[in-house]
């Protein structure tokens, strides 16, 4: 059940973020909107998610509510997010109306962000450490195939019917979710409906500190040696991730004029269940194998391969080969990111887990806005094979870093294991 539950919050993330960042921004290269405005536009979607990292201690402050242990949370956002979706129904041309567009998707990320916050507080919570390999992958598989719905089905549904019938479909759909979480309960005596019998658990100042001293512990945990060293490389890999990916799509319509929907359809929609179980197949081993290792093994692969299909570029006009890499990239973020995830988790310190957790995930949405932006300036001067190959260096001297990294903990913990 809680591998069903997380599965389908994270679907609920990744609906919006499917239809806007890739459905909504390939339409925009389609219509030959410069790609300043189109970085631009991405970056303003992505801001309230850089500032997801003041949710989380105020979330771990007041847990408990009458509807049950963070619930509310999760409750009143998902609801809030739904609202912000149904005013999109005021853009009636997405093109001229781009500045509207952005405002509301950015309305609506600043809801999703608490909620995602929320979400991951839950996660630390109720899982345990032997299973956060498996969960990372569920939760991690529900954004996917969200994200591949709201890439591939709510483009063709806007190519064919308009963007307002896509509103309501992404609507309807946030809010049937929302009433499904209505329902849940994340302890076993959690209340299922609100209720003036139901109390508010009272906590300790040991156990629920002030924000103040949770926000103090946040940023001692964060810049601790261990954390920067570790965190700062993931940073660089999810910025060239990010900086890659949008160069290529905007390359593909605007130079080799593919259309829009099926560069979103490719994305999104195809290869979705294959990416789907693999990235379910990760998960089991991370925990089998351990993360570190997985992690290296995905990025040298991820390394290599950018570095040969850029490499490659005087072949991407013929759509098979382009159609293999951009179905193999799709298993990209995921792969790393069931890898990343469980090591970031192990560096969350036990009172503070939730909101350092969330501080991390602000800082890896923070490095997709920022390659968001850089590729829309960087392309005015360079083309895109020649950043992907870029991206595909730093990529490998990452490898390297996280490798060596990886060796030097392994050194440091056969040395103590005489002592303990």
């Amino acid at each position: 059940m809680r591998y069903i539950t997380f599965f389908y919050l994270y679907a609920m993330q990744g609906i919006p973020s499917g239809f806007a960042l890739t459905a909504i921004a390939n339409y925009l290269n389609g219509q030959k909107v410069s790609s300043v405005s189109i970085g631009t536009f991405v970056s303003i979607v992505g801001i309230p998610w850089i500032i997801q990292f003041l949710w989380g201690p105020i979330i771990d402050r007041y847990q408990y509510s009458v509807i049950g242990h963070r619930k509310q949370w999760v409750v009143l956002t998902q609801f809030a997010a739904f609202l912000a979706s149904l005013t999109l129904l005021l853009v009636t041309e997405p093109v001229s109306q781009l500045s509207l567009l952005a405002f509301v998707f950015f309305t609506h990320s600043l809801f999703a962000s608490v909620q995602d916050a929320s979400v991951d507080a839950m996660a630390i919570s109720v899982v345990p450490v032997a299973e956060r390999g498996r969960l990372n992958a569920c939760m991690r598989g529900g954004l996917l195939l969200g994200i591949s719905f709201g890439a591939a089905a709510l483009a063709y549904i806007m190519h064919q019917f308009g963007f307002r019938t896509a509103v309501l479909v992404q609507s309807g759909l946030l809010l049937l979710f929302t009433v499904f979480t209505f329902f849940i309960k994340l302890e076993p005596n959690d209340p299922l409906l609100p209720s003036r019998k139901n109390k508010v658990k009272k906590l300790t100042a040991e156990e629920n500190p002030k924000l103040k001293i949770v926000f103090r512990n946040l940023w001692q945990s964060l810049t601790a040696a261990t954390s920067l060293r570790t965190f700062g490389v993931i940073f660089v890999v999810y910025l060239c991730f990010s900086i890659f990916i949008r160069s290529f799509a905007f390359h593909l319509i605007q130079v080799l004029h593919w259309p829009d929907q099926e560069v979103s359809v490719l994305q999104g929609g195809w290869g979705s269940l294959i990416t789907l179980t693999v990235v379910l197949g990760g998960g089991v081993l991370a925990d089998w194998l351990g993360p570190q290792a997985l992690q290296v093994k995905v990025l040298g692969s991820l390394a290599i391969f950018l570095m040969i299909f850029n490499l490659l570029a005087f072949w991407w006009n013929i759509r098979p080969f382009t159609i293999s890499g951009l179905l193999f990239w799709n298993l990209a973020d995921p792969l790393f990111s069931v890898a990343t995830f469980p090591i970031l988790m192990t560096l969350c310190k036990e009172y503070i887990a939730g909101s350092q957790f969330t501080a991390y995930m602000a800082f890896i949405n923070l490095s997709d806005v920022i390659g968001s932006y850089v590729s829309g300036w960087a392309l005015l001067v360079l083309p895109a094979p020649v950043l992907g190959f870029s991206c595909g260096i730093v990529l490998f001297i990452c490898m390297y870093v996280l490798y060596t990294l990886n060796k030097e903990a392994s050194r440091i913990a056969e040395s103590l294991a005489p002592e303990l």
